[in-house]
């Protein structure tokens, strides 16, 4: 069994502090430019045993709560031709493993958006552990993947006549994330 050494980290159970925590993406626009926007988080709780690469992790996000700085888009991306928010208010990750490769650390896992289910790994970067004034221990992290978003259910485009189209494939996925370790 391989293990790894993170300088701070305790064993136990990890709850997401929301207030403190974001979910961002970005997706070419236009072959040009990128439009970036947020989610909010709704819950996410880690699970860590002494071995940090055995730590599991279940999140949810709130799709409802995009934001593009755009309204009109905003909409348009919570109807049925992008995230079908009506039907699929969430996107929800269930880690499957974790692991260390070169010097990276990885969290493997489940993503599931518009009821669709497929394996990512985000590229895990510690931030690092400390006690806040009222005494509770925190962890920050930051995470990022790369999804098509075809696969997961959102292909609605529209050509250019430049050429090309308005939505890109690749979307990056962007977690920075604050924790506590629940007190027993």
């Amino acid at each position: 069994m391989t293990t790894i050494d993170i300088p701070g980290y305790r064993a136990g159970t990890w709850v997401l502090d929301p207030s403190h925590s974001e979910v961002t993406f970005s997706v070419r626009h236009m072959m040009i430019s990128k439009v970036r926007g947020t989610f909010g988080v709704k819950s996410a709780t880690l699970i860590a045993p002494e071995n940090p690469l055995e730590a599991r992790v279940e999140a949810s996000v709130d799709v409802t709560s995009i934001d593009t700085k755009d309204e009109g888009r905003d909409t348009h991306l919570r109807s049925g031709d992008f995230f079908d928010t009506e039907n699929f208010p969430t996107m929800e990750f269930v880690s499957t493993g974790a692991r260390a490769e070169g010097g990276e650390l990885f969290v493997d896992g489940d993503l599931t958006i518009r009821g669709i289910t497929k394996p990512v790994s985000f590229e895990l970067d510690f931030g690092g552990f400390g006690s806040d004034p009222w005494g509770n221990y925190k962890a920050g992290a930051s995470a990022k993947t790369v999804i098509n978003r075809e696969d997961f259910g959102l292909t609605w485009n529209a050509a250019l006549e430049t050429g090309g189209v308005l939505v890109g494939k690749d979307v990056t996925i962007s977690l920075d994330l604050q924790g506590a370790l629940q007190q027993d």
